[in-house]
């Protein structure tokens, strides 16, 4: 596949853009002070911030159409048009300045529209540049310019004394989630999979792929339930999603509904060490065998591989949950992670060329989603490889965290989607000395780990079970008391994923506590004896003195 001649154009500083992260969750909602009066001189002041912090993205003409603008999935807003999707008005209607400046001010995210409160960002605006720059971005939709529109008398004000979240209030939000079928689109389980062909696409002709709602980091326009009360009620002007006020009249039951979508947001675990849980006898080889649910769960935080060329800056898989169980010979793996389609195929022939992209002094080496690599069902495998150090190093070192190097190569244990359903062997275990050259798979007689996968309602379940000593003593040793590093990656064929093209995630760790000898719990009886014994002795000795 031939690299797209746009990237040649594209200047690095704008390719950096497009990995920004949003980082919003913590951005002032409210100014602290009164907004300032639009003169020529605000306008000038906003139209200096714009040029500089904005256009890269939104274009100089606002029109959405920056030299960052095609490496980004969602694309920036384009601001000529005047259709905004985060607002406190009603469907359709123009936002207030400040559902504007609580954008600007916490970011979007799930996109590269960061968070410009400079009291959260250090590369942040102040207020006065916020309300500045506002105040520039409207002069580019004429909407903005009719002196009779007034956007603060079609503002939706949030209901009153609405119930706290209680069993009986998200249980009556699902009934309306039922009801209003807001499972077509999201899925039975709010994951996203209620969609089954990318026939979506927004006011400005790009697809959308519908938001798995249990992520609260992909929640765009906030994750309290406020915020989701209000996209129900104004719905997302340029989208698919509409507003609700017609077809869920009553309040209360967006209220309800707000709620129960908020209860389905997944709560992340914090630790970053794995310990599997000791069993005797056999490990569960299926992934929906109940005994996995006793096993306590990891959640791995993931983002696209920026790393090394060619980079992606619009991953798919952002988190994936690792149980693992062990007994005195064996360990194993469950991988879980979301993803709306199941993409069990691989087309070889449709791979990315990334000759170009991986040139020394090349303009940009990231990767335009839209026009360089295929991003539909049928064509990319899904996958995943849990990553360990072919050797342990000395204290705290580890290799590079992205297929290693030279000096300190990698063992991947590869699970493909397409082997599974051909009902082969569907991992494959093989070695990384850098990211510069593709894994080399192990030898026949050297490929000891079985995998076994389920997908169902837009999750895939993986197993990976092998023996925690190998046999020649090769590839990575799980030794009881042993702090084994642990990185994971991950590949959503229909977001277009293969090669490098796919989500990292930093080292974690596997730690099999040990076991605790016989004779520790003998010195404990011992000591608990001794101490009996010599507390009646002393009472014995104490009575004696008194009498």
């Amino acid at each position: 596949m031939s690299v797209h001649p746009k990237l040649r154009v594209l200047a690095p500083v704008a390719a950096a853009l497009a990995v920004v992260a949003a980082a919003g969750a913590l951005a002032a909602d409210k100014p602290a002070r009164a907004k300032p009066a639009e003169t020529p001189e605000l306008l000038e002041q906003g139209r200096a911030v714009y040029f500089r912090r904005c256009s890269f993205c939104h274009g100089l003409l606002g029109d959405g159409d920056g030299p960052a603008a095609e490496f980004l999935d969602p694309r920036p807003r384009d601001f000529t048009l005047g259709t905004y999707k985060f607002r406190t008005t009603q469907s359709g209607k123009l936002p207030t300045d400040e559902d504007l400046f609580r954008t600007v001010s916490r970011g979007l995210s799930g996109t590269a529209m960061q968070a410009f409160d400079n009291e959260i960002i250090k590369n942040g605006l102040t207020e006065d540049e916020r309300w500045a720059v506002i105040a520039w971005i409207k002069t580019f939709a004429p909407e903005f310019k009719n002196p009779e529109y007034d956007p603060y008398k079609r503002q939706v004000a949030l209901p009153k004394g609405m119930p706290a979240s209680s069993a009986a209030t998200i249980a009556k939000g699902r009934e309306v989630f039922e009801k209003a079928k807001c499972w077509e689109c999201h899925g039975k389980q709010g994951r996203g999979d209620g969609q089954k062909a990318f026939d979506r696409t927004d006011d400005w002709g790009f697809p959308i792929r519908i938001r798995n709602v249990t992520h609260p980091w992909k929640i765009k326009g906030g994750t309290e339930v406020e915020d989701i009360y209000m996209r129900f009620t104004t719905g997302i002007n340029g989208t698919p999603m509409p507003s609700f006020i017609e077809g869920v009249p009553s309040e209360e039951d967006r209220w309800a509904l707000a709620t129960y979508i908020k209860s389905l947001q997944h709560k992340q675990t914090e630790h970053q060490v794995l310990k599997p849980l000791r069993v005797e006898g056999a490990l569960p080889a299926a992934p929906d065998d109940a005994a996995w649910a006793k096993a306590p769960p990891m959640d791995v935080r993931l983002a696209g591989q920026v790393t090394a060329p060619p980079r992606w800056q619009n991953p798919s898989i952002e988190l994936v949950t690792v149980r693992a169980v062990a007994n005195d010979k064996e360990i194993a793996f469950l991988l879980q992670w979301d993803d709306p389609f199941k993409d069990a195929v691989h087309d070889e022939k449709a791979e990315l060329d990334a000759k170009e992209l991986t040139k020394t002094g090349g303009y940009s080496s990231y990767v335009d989603p839209y026009e360089m690599v295929p991003r539909k069902l049928e064509t990319f495998r899904d996958a995943v490889a849990l990553q360990f150090p072919l050797k342990l190093l000395e204290g705290t070192k580890r290799p590079h965290f992205l297929r290693g190097d030279a000096s300190n190569p990698v063992q991947l244990w590869r699970w493909k989607a397409d082997l599974e359903e051909q009902g082969k062997r569907s991992v494959e275990e093989a070695v990384a000395r850098g990211w510069k050259q593709p894994p080399k798979p192990l030898a026949e007689k050297h490929q000891l780990v079985a995998g076994k996968a389920e997908w169902k309602d837009g999750r895939w379940s993986v197993v990976m079970q092998r023996a925690l000593v190998t046999p020649d003593g090769s590839g990575v040793q799980f030794a009881p008391g042993v702090f084994v590093p642990m990185a994971i990656n991950v590949w959503d064929g229909s977001n277009g994923e293969h090669g490098l093209l796919m989500s990292v995630s930093t080292w974690q760790y596997v730690f099999i506590e040990a076991p605790v000898p016989a004779r520790v719990y003998g010195y404990a009886g011992f000591a608990v004896l001794a101490t009996g014994l010599l507390g009646v002795g002393l009472m014995r000795k104490a009575q004696r003195s008194g009498s």
